[in-house]
């Protein structure tokens, strides 16, 4: 476990990841048009470490930036050696059988403990309140936002932890969405079609009532990831993210609107979006690596904002991958894991391929009993929350490691017949998917890439693939230094 977890706040992270020699500190000035992003992309790209720029020439603060760039530092950010440790954790607590004898009797009560420990607690001072500005004193510019590409639309603020409760039910949601500055207090919210803040915004339409938003910046390392994970609309974001610290997160009531905030955050943003009102936003430069044209979307008027005595702002880049996305989709992919396999017990496991910018594709093993069994897993997937998006599938066997692109592209290239094994589709797509003929919705495919049998009409007779003897890898392992290796 990383050595300050749970981590207070932005600041401890980063004391960790310099401890652990995954931080730069650059002191010369940069330039947040552009610059600092070629930088980033570069570091990223070349595995290196998390950044902070002292000096942007832009806004009044440090920038931090590609903390969650590695693996390594995605676990660290979790607190924990390895992914898959968090999937686990989820895993046995939400296994169905019941207790079995005292030490069952004990299990189960060590989960409700567990469980009882991460609402999150209320609080009424906090650190993010340290200064306040309102009204007239209002300005974004104080902020170092950051122009990615030559062609977005302007500045943009990328890792701002949305805050918005339904009109009538006020159940909270939390959401990371782009927001672009349209001036010195409003900020135009990227709020794509499936998202739960959108639903939100749609009924306080329907009511003529102005939605209060809230906008955090610079939250605990934990909370930030779970601002990004794709979870159902009635699971609360911050009872998920005390789940994962391990210690409830502390809430603060904003100064303005009706929501709570994470009262450990650097910055944050008060206002509300007026019914009706759109301005145009855009192009962006996206994690697809390619520009989204320009669309209407809601304007948020910003009324208040708080900020700690000495904040630090952060942020993220995109592009085409590699990018600092990669940790956040892993993270996603292996902590859910195991509601996925409750969901669909056919799976063995799955990989969401980076370069499929992780709503593209999906690969996923099985353990094959019946024909179409691939068929029917395809089917599943696409009515699995927002896997729903997922415009291929490829199916493999529970022999072929997921997370291996060779075996699979040999599995996928090798062990399919297109007239047979491909399965045509369409349904929704993600509302940046630049290549569907509409928007919104587009085809899809699956690809069979298990072995056939008899029962799926195959009566060739599946061969067997070549696997050396034990014995001869054996021996070979033991003299390969005597054959003149190292």
């Amino acid at each position: 476990m990383a050595r300050g977890f749970p981590y207070a706040d932005l600041n401890a992270f980063l004391a960790d990841l310099q401890r652990a020699g995954e931080l730069h500190r650059v002191s010369a000035p940069v330039d947040p048009h552009l610059e600092i992003s070629e930088i980033v992309t570069r570091t990223v790209r070349a595995g290196g470490p998390a950044l902070v720029f002292d000096r942007p020439t832009r806004g009044d603060m440090p920038v931090a930036i590609n903390l969650f760039g590695t693996e390594r530092r995605m676990a660290m950010a979790l607190g924990v050696s390895h992914l898959d440790e968090v999937g686990e954790r989820i895993g046995s607590l939400v296994k169905p059988e019941l207790p079995v004898g005292w030490a069952g009797i004990r299990d189960g009560i060590g989960k409700l403990l567990q469980l009882k420990a991460v609402p999150p607690k209320h609080v009424k001072t906090a650190p993010c309140q340290e200064v306040v500005y309102k009204g007239d004193q209002v300005d974004l510019n104080r902020l170092p936002g950051l122009q990615i590409w030559p062609d977005d639309g302007g500045i943009y603020h990328n890792f701002g932890l949305t805050h918005t409760k339904h009109p009538e039910t006020g159940k909270r949601n939390l959401g990371l969405y782009r927001l672009q500055q349209h001036s010195h207090n409003t900020l135009g919210m990227h709020w794509q079609i499936h998202k739960d803040s959108t639903a939100h915004h749609a009924v306080a339409e329907r009511l003529g009532q102005r939605l209060p938003v809230a906008i955090a910046i610079g939250a605990d390392p934990v909370v930030s990831y779970s601002a990004s994970a794709p979870l159902p609309s009635d699971i609360d974001e911050y009872l998920f993210a005390g789940f994962l610290r391990g210690e409830r997160v502390e809430m603060v009531d904003c100064l303005t609107v009706p929501l709570q905030v994470p009262a450990n955050a650097q910055i944050v943003l008060e206002g509300y979006l007026e019914p009706g009102e759109r301005l145009p936003e855009g192009p962006f430069g996206d994690h697809t690596g390619f520009y989204t044209p320009v669309e209407d979307f809601p304007v948020l008027h910003v009324e208040c904002m708080t900020t700690r005595k000495q904040p630090i702002y952060h942020s993220i880049i995109t592009s085409k991958p590699p990018q600092e996305d990669l940790g956040l989709g892993k993270a996603t992919e292996r902590i859910f894991l195991p509601l996925l396999k409750i969901m669909i017990p056919d799976i063995v496991d799955y990989d969401l391929p980076a370069a499929g910018v992780f709503h593209n594709c999906v690969i996923v093993s099985i353990r094959k009993r019946y024909p179409k069994h691939a068929q029917k897993v395809m089917s599943a997937i696409w009515g699995a929350h927002l896997l729903s998006l997922s415009k291929l599938i490829v199916v493999v066997d529970e022999d072929c490691d997921v997370h291996d692109y060779a075996e699979v592209a040999f599995r996928a290239f090798g062990n399919v017949d297109y007239k047979h094994d491909l399965l045509i589709t369409e349904g929704p797509v993600d509302h940046l998917d630049h290549s569907s003929y509409q928007q919104f919705w587009g085809g899809k495919a699956g690809l069979d890439a298990t072995r056939k049998g008899p029962s799926e009409g195959y009566h060739r007779g599946w061969p067997e693939e070549m696997i050396m003897s034990p014995e001869v890898v054996a021996r070979v392992d033991k003299r390969w230094r005597e054959y003149g290796f190292k």
